[in-house]
């Protein structure tokens, strides 16, 4: 399958073509797509070489499908000229995602909504991702009236800019190229993306709105606030969930423990819970601290933990590719 990756020299792109080779998706031609400046550069993907080739060069090479990760003004231009010639985008923009013509997929949560007509496919915000992979099987079986999530992320979700200022100020350089308006070497940042009118900044309302459209459900009702931590490796989120029916813990663990990409890591009595450290590189998302809300009925509170730039963006992408194959959709 000729397979075109837009952005293929960024942080994200880097990681589609390691998650690419990693699970073996069937690439018989790779298309690794940059902006001008890297038109030429040799991209090694499973021990061959492949020269980085223009967007406008890309579109008529014609890939079957073409994993975007290069903005959400370049997929908005570009997208559509893909799919023009019938290449399957699946974009990890914010560009498409609320477009209510266009599918906004999570594959095991809602892989069965794919079509054939399907030619642009959005790929969800990173930390919504993650949340919604461990709530879909408890609004299976106890349906979700609210949730109320925090969320720790890591640098990394920013981008290389972001990476190098976290380091820079490591070292004591604090006059180099910034990301934030303020430090982030031991400090917090209770802001990502900006601020809307309602108080709620663009992140947070990703997070709801995305929520409801991935699950299907309108009626669940969600409240964020994300933040920004100096941590490298994964998002991490507290989740407390309300339901309509009563719940048994055990169940709620096994429930948990069954889900595809899900890993159970729930031992308090030995210490053992999710950090990011431990969601480095993998494509699961960790969950643990699962406890009853005490302060209200039918009520749960747990810690999610997954690598933003794996199953956050690059493996999710493939995942999409992967459940459009298996559902004959393409290839």
């Amino acid at each position: 399958m000729k397979v075109a990756v837009v952005g293929a020299t960024g942080l994200v792109g880097t990681e589609m073509l390691k998650v690419l080779a990693e699970r073996n998706f069937p690439v018989t031609e790779l298309i690794p797509v940059a902006s001008e400046k890297s038109k030429g550069k040799e991209i090694d993907f499973k021990g061959k070489k492949y020269k980085v080739v223009t967007v406008e060069e890309a579109i008529e090479m014609v890939p079957e499908v073409a994993l975007f990760s290069a903005g959400g003004s370049t997929s908005l231009e570009q997208a559509p000229k893909f799919a023009a010639k019938g290449t399957v985008v699946i974009d990890n923009s914010s560009a498409w995602r609320m477009d209510p013509s266009k599918k906004l997929v999570v594959p095991e949560v809602n892989a069965s909504v794919l079509t054939k007509e399907d030619k642009i496919i959005a790929n969800p915000n990173c930390s919504t991702i993650q949340m919604v992979v461990a709530l879909k099987p408890l609004h299976d079986e106890y349906k979700i009236k609210r949730v109320v999530v925090s969320t720790y992320q890591s640098v990394t979700g920013t981008g290389v800019k972001a990476v190098n200022q976290l380091m820079n100020e490591r070292k004591g350089i604090t006059d180099g190229e910034m990301a934030y308006a303020y430090p982030i070497d031991l400090n917090v940042i209770p802001q990502i993306d900006v601020f809307q009118d309602n108080g709620y900044t663009k992140e947070e309302m990703k997070m709801i709105l995305e929520t409801k459209k991935i699950m299907g459900d309108d009626s669940i009702k969600v409240t964020a606030t994300t933040v920004r931590i100096p941590v490298m490796g994964g998002h991490s989120e507290s989740i407390n969930i309300e339901f309509e029916n009563d719940f048994d813990l055990a169940k709620v663990r096994e429930l948990l423990a069954a889900t595809p990409g899900v890993i159970v890591v729930d031992d308090p009595a030995n210490a053992k819970y999710p950090m990011p450290m431990d969601a480095h590189g993998k494509d699961e998302i960790l969950v643990g601290r699962i406890r009853r809300d005490e302060s209200q009925d039918n009520t749960l509170n747990m810690w999610c933990v997954a690598d933003n730039l794996r199953k956050g963006a690059a493996t999710n992408t493939v995942q999409i590719a992967e459940a459009l194959v298996a559902q004959n959709l393409i290839g």
